[in-house]
């Protein structure tokens, strides 16, 4: 058999031109499909035991511990825009009194904070306050507490269904039961946020979950 004949057996041998990167590819794709799966689906031992509540997703949770006086914490959730929610945090004194808080008075200083609306792309009219101005004064059975702007800001509103529902105060002073909404010029926010601890921190300090 010549060396012609040899040459044209093999080329006609599927098995001896077959490229090898043909034979590779499916391993390939199929080790770049195990990877995007990693990288798109979490492990489960990873999740959380319950998922993010509203709050959580969207604002950043800061506290102002023994603010003006022992143990009257309050929180601030502040948004991406930079709005900031003034609340009560879960350690607050007025929490610990029996019965709970029991009325809520926005009567304060020289006006009645429930009593002032803002309008507009600019929010007219809105009242600027220090960090220290009260907002309203909490009530409980034996006593009463004066809760705070904790930032200087503009106050663009007042919780006024505190007025009737005190309770929202006990039951959810997280979400329907905030105290009022501010806007801090974005200097201001940065001096007193060093003053502000974080959710872990505060968890470690009042010993909450």
């Amino acid at each position: 058999m010549s060396s012609k004949d040899v040459s044209v057996d093999e080329t006609n041998n599927p098995e001896s031109t077959a490229p090898t990167s043909l034979t590779e590819e499916p391993e390939q794709e199929q080790q770049l499909d195990e990877e995007l799966h990693r990288l798109l689906v979490p492990d489960a031992r990873d999740l959380p035991l319950s998922p993010p509540t509203a709050v959580e997703f969207n604002f950043v949770t800061y506290f102002a511990l023994d603010f003006m006086k022992p143990r009257h914490d309050q929180c601030v959730y502040r948004h991406a825009n930079g709005l900031c929610v003034i609340g009560l945090a879960p350690s607050h004194i007025a929490f610990k009194d029996e019965g709970g808080i029991t009325a809520v008075d926005f009567n304060v200083g020289k006006s009645n904070r429930s009593g002032f609306k803002v309008t507009g792309k600019r929010k007219k009219n809105a009242q600027h306050f220090e960090s220290n101005t009260a907002l309203c004064k909490i009530c409980t059975s034996n006593d009463s507490y004066v809760v705070r702007c904790c930032v200087k800001g503009s106050l663009l509103e007042v919780n006024d269904q505190l007025i009737k529902q005190p309770q929202l105060l006990n039951q959810s002073a997280d979400r329907e039961g905030y105290i009022a909404i501010l806007m801090p010029k974005p200097a201001d926010w940065l001096k007193v946020k060093d003053s502000l601890v974080g959710l872990e921190e505060y968890k470690k300090l009042r010993e909450v979950c």
